[in-house]
């Protein structure tokens, strides 16, 4: 089953890519993550036992990218979902305030043009972020507080044309 799903993993970001390729210039990839299962409902809690399975598999799914960066929220839960794929690909994860997706997206898309980046976050913020990126509402809502299984991939092409698929695992 984890082997059909990263198959269409594959699948389908080779296809969100290849149609975005119809229009010039490079294609910049982000995927956005919600942190997996939280130990407990403190502030700044660890991921539980079920959250670092969720991380690894998270992890093994996206082997396949190369990624050349990873942002993270400054809570432990975002920054150990983020960490295994960070180092699989040997690079830091970078630290980012969610309360302003706006402008916080604008600079992504202009550092990281032609990249692919991983971005994880929370049930609030994480569809927030996927709407800024794509520069329209397309989440009307939050994720569930008890959902966290979507991975989103937003690709936005070189003249700005930006396509999302919305997968879960």
């Amino acid at each position: 089953m984890k082997a059909l799903f990263s198959f269409i993993l594959l699948l389908s970001i080779t296809v969100t890519t290849a149609f975005a390729q119809n229009a010039p210039g490079e294609i910049t990839t982000f995927i956005l993550v919600r942190h997996a299962e939280k130990v407990d409902d403190s502030h700044d809690p660890d991921l539980s036992p079920e959250g670092y399975e969720r991380a690894a598999l998270l992890a093994k799914m996206l082997e396949i990218i190369q990624f050349d960066a990873a942002y993270s929220t400054p809570f432990i839960r975002t920054t150990e979902t983020a960490r295994t794929v960070a180092e699989k690909h040997k690079i830091d994860i970078t630290e980012y305030d969610h309360r302003n997706p706006e402008e916080l997206t604008s600079e992504w898309i202009e550092k990281h043009r032609g990249e692919y980046v991983l971005i994880a976050g929370h049930s609030n913020s994480t569809p927030t972020f996927a709407n800024a990126l794509l520069g329209r509402e397309h989440f009307k809502e939050k994720f569930d507080e008890s959902d966290y299984g979507n991975i989103l991939i937003v690709t936005i092409s070189g003249d700005g044309e930006r396509h999302i698929l919305h997968l879960r695992f």
